[in-house]
């Protein structure tokens, strides 16, 4: 299966210029035979808002909102699945840090995962997400869904893999240097594939990092960004790999695990 991260540079509050951006990097993508397609956390409206104004003028629902909708017809297109952040509103007008999983099949719409760990400012916006963890069948793979700072909680990626998660897809607007070193980590301990896709630029004092990763359930860097540029990357992954959590013949990552042990 071939996978890929798509890291861009939104406009800010420019939801049109910012489709425009991601569909030619995913048609990139999906034309080197990417199936799975991850994009960067708020991909179409950028990140640093300044008011809840701001983001209720470009927040849109999940799956009847037009960020949704435009995935759902790329995918439907190019027969892709695509994981990608976006700023929803529910009907009852609450904001969450969200991400949309489309398909190829059927209307197109797979799921929505709801950001657990509000990162800085967020907390002043956005609601923490209420959905839990999640894993989504999206043809022969597993792909479980956290955003950003939820990397930093071991527990998230644990959860996922617990869950049956192949590859955990991990859009992201970082800031702080860390997650690229990390989330091998993540991958190798969680025996997963993990894909980082990050944005890059500047908006009102926060410099992105870039750096979109893609590594693999024994902690290789498959794949890695620029700090600064524009660009996709799309890498063949083993699913059989992030199946086996044998390290040896007397260790199963998971088999070996003793919670009894672990509660506080």
């Amino acid at each position: 299966m071939k996978v890929a991260y798509v890291q861009m540079e939104p406009v800010f509050l420019e939801p049109e210029a910012n489709y425009s951006k991601a569909e030619e990097l995913i048609r990139t993508a999906a034309d080197e035979g990417a199936e799975l397609i991850v994009l960067p956390e708020l991909f179409d409206t950028g990140y640093n808002f300044r008011s809840r104004e701001e983001v209720l003028e470009v927040a849109g629902q999940i799956p009847d909102g037009p960020t949704t909708q435009f995935l759902m017809e790329l995918s439907r297109e190019l027969g892709v699945f695509i994981v990608a952040g976006t700023a929803e509103k529910d009907e009852g007008g609450r904001l969450y840090n969200s991400a949309v999983v489309t398909g190829p099949i059927g209307s197109g719409y797979i799921g929505k995962y709801r950001k657990v760990h509000l990162f800085y400012r967020e907390k002043l916006f956005f609601e923490p997400g209420d959905l839990g963890f999640h894993v989504f069948n999206i043809g022969i793979a597993k792909v479980g869904v956290m955003i950003c700072f939820d990397w930093f909680f071991p527990e998230s990626a644990r959860t996922l893999a617990l869950k049956g998660a192949d590859i955990i897809a991990h859009p992201s607007n970082l800031v702080m240097p860390y997650a690229p070193r990390a989330m091998p980590i993540r991958a190798l301990e969680n025996r997963v594939y993990t894909i980082t896709a990050n944005r890059i630029g500047e908006e009102f004092g926060l410099r992105f990092i870039g750096k979109s990763t893609i590594a693999s359930p024994r902690a290789e860097v498959l794949a890695v960004g620029s700090e600064d540029e524009e660009e996709v990357a799309v890498v063949e992954i083993d699913l059989g790999m992030a199946r086996n959590k044998k390290l040896n013949e007397m260790n199963d990552v998971f088999g070996d695990r003793r919670p009894e042990h672990y509660a506080l």
